[in-house]
């Protein structure tokens, strides 16, 4: 079980808590929320004009709402707002959104009830998800669309994953014995408000990311033993000369990984080749690059997800309600922009090992990695395809936080567009996955034809894990089944569990 303390849940309980580990708001938050909810109510009390609590929303803020209208208008902003498209969120995804949106709440800033926070938290404990549009957030004035097919599900409207099982938000939540939500002042536009959805799908990027990072230091120290590179470039002096910490982790983590090697070895006094190609050779300079990146992404999505994006915020202490921008979406937007260019930025320098691995004049291995070329074709199109992936993860390494197309009659001028941002990582770290799957068969391949010389103790694991579902290419066969193996083991992080390698939690 994990206890999410408002302001202070670390990143690997953010990951525990997608991958299903139950999840419960700490006790000491409670209070703060009685105490914000009980202030809406004195605000309401009051009868003045106050955003999101009796007046309308977006660029109908100046229209004011009755008193005996309250309810209405946080059900109609929900329904009207539940206006998203495209692929259903995956349940993991959905499930951190949800426990994101639970810790906000419980800053005691946002004005909503005791028990539609509870309505929340025993939806989690129940695995009722409900079932969530991923397009339609521009990522500024919250991440409305996806929010609100979130809380339609709550009021028992909409459709919930439950178990499994799809089926009516009202069915659902009748058969797991919860009530739908009655929403109070300010609750709906609370539930609405906010960077939840494109912070979710942010940290599962990075979370992904972090996996692969780590496989392609494997693979990419199993591709230098397979082309005799030298480990001189790991040397620490080099890295600490420069200063860059990334560098020279990854440096250290490389060299731990060829130490020992009876490969290293035969060639130490005889290597022809002074310098190794930069795909080898700046592997500390590339992936520490990458690592820096990952880990200050890393630190902004800790904010944001222990802080609070909704708007206006309740002030408890003197019952005033602010209203800011905080759901604008703009640090999430460049954290998962830098997500992107590390992803995209693996995935090209591991596909130029593998290009170097198929070629003979830079390899000195047989042409594509098979005993017998030309009738075999071997390793040639896995690394076209490594090519194709590597090129479309490029297009979508483009920026999106540059981007905004006013909404809500220009009231809403400027927009981060974080949520397509976060969103593209699913693909992105897919892509990357499958591209490390086909350089670990490449190198895996390179080693074998160095037999009986072997690699170090790590490595020569990292490559008994592989040859336990994949033997050696000898003449070629049907190929897809290896890669699908061998990605399975990259992206599921049995490959990057073999060894402590570092990653975004340092």
């Amino acid at each position: 079980m994990i206890e999410l303390v408002p302001g202070a849940v670390p990143l690997a309980d953010w990951r525990r808590a997608m991958d299903g580990v139950p999840v419960r708001l700490a006790d000491a938050a409670r209070p703060a929320i009685a105490a914000s909810a009980a202030a809406v109510e004195r605000i309401v009390a009051r009868d003045a004009p106050v955003y999101g609590i009796n007046t309308g929303f977006g660029r109908l803020a100046s229209e004011s709402i009755a008193p005996g209208d309250l309810a209405a208008l946080q059900r109609n902003i929900i329904l009207s707002h539940a206006a998203g498209v495209g692929d259903l969120m995956p349940a993991p995804v959905v499930r951190l959104m949800m426990a994101l949106k639970l810790a906000s709440f419980g800053h005691g800033a946002s004005g909503v009830r005791p028990q539609t926070v509870a309505l929340l938290e025993a939806m989690l404990a129940a695995g009722a998800l409900p079932v969530v549009p991923a397009q339609g957030s521009v990522g500024a004035s919250g991440d409305l669309a996806p929010l609100a097919h979130m809380a339609a599900a709550m009021i028992g409207v909409g459709e919930i994953d439950l178990g499994g099982v799809r089926m009516p938000a009202a069915d659902a939540l009748a058969r797991a014995g919860l009530t739908p939500l009655d929403p109070g002042p300010k609750e709906g536009l609370a539930l609405l408000n906010g960077t939840q959805f494109s912070t979710a799908y942010a940290l599962a990027g990075l979370f992904a990311a972090d996996t692969l990072f780590r496989a392609a230091l494997l693979t990419g120290a199993l591709s230098t033993e397979a082309a005799k590179g030298s480990d001189t470039p790991f040397d620490p002096r080099i890295h600490a000369l420069r200063g860059q910490a990334g560098q020279a982790e990854v440096a250290a983590a490389l060299a731990r990984l060829m130490a020992g090697s009876a490969i290293r070895a035969s060639h130490l006094a005889d290597d022809a080749r002074v310098q190794d190609p930069y795909c080898l050779r700046c592997q500390p300079q590339v992936m520490g690059a990458c690592l820096d990146l990952l880990r200050q992404a890393g630190a902004t999505l800790m904010r944001e997800a222990n802080g609070v994006s909704d708007n206006p915020l309740i002030m408890a202490d003197d019952d005033t309600a602010l209203s800011g921008g905080n759901f604008h979406a703009q640090p999430v937007a460049f954290a998962a922009d830098m997500i992107a260019l590390a992803v995209c930025e693996i995935g090209s320098i591991a596909e130029r090992r593998v290009a170097m691995l198929v070629d003979p004049a830079l390899s000195r291995l047989p042409a594509f990695l098979t005993p017998r070329p030309g009738l075999n074709s071997g390793f040639m199109i896995p690394q076209v395809t490594a090519a194709a992936l590597v090129s479309e993860n490029r297009q979508r390494a483009t920026p999106a936080s540059v981007d905004s197309i006013p909404t809500s009659a220009n009231q809403e001028d400027h927009v981060s567009m974080a949520a397509h941002g976060a969103r593209r990582l699913t693909a992105m770290t897919a892509n990357l996955a499958a591209i490390l799957g086909i350089e670990y068969l490449a190198a895996a391949q390179g080693c074998d034809f160095h037999a009986p010389l072997r690699s170090s103790d790590m490595l020569e694991s990292a490559r008994a894990l592989l040859r336990a579902q994949v033997p050696m290419l000898g003449d070629d066969r049907h190929f897809h089944p290896d890669i699908v193996a061998a990605t399975a083991l990259v992206e599921g992080g049995a490959l990057a569990a073999l060894a402590d390698l570092p990653g975004i939690a340092g």
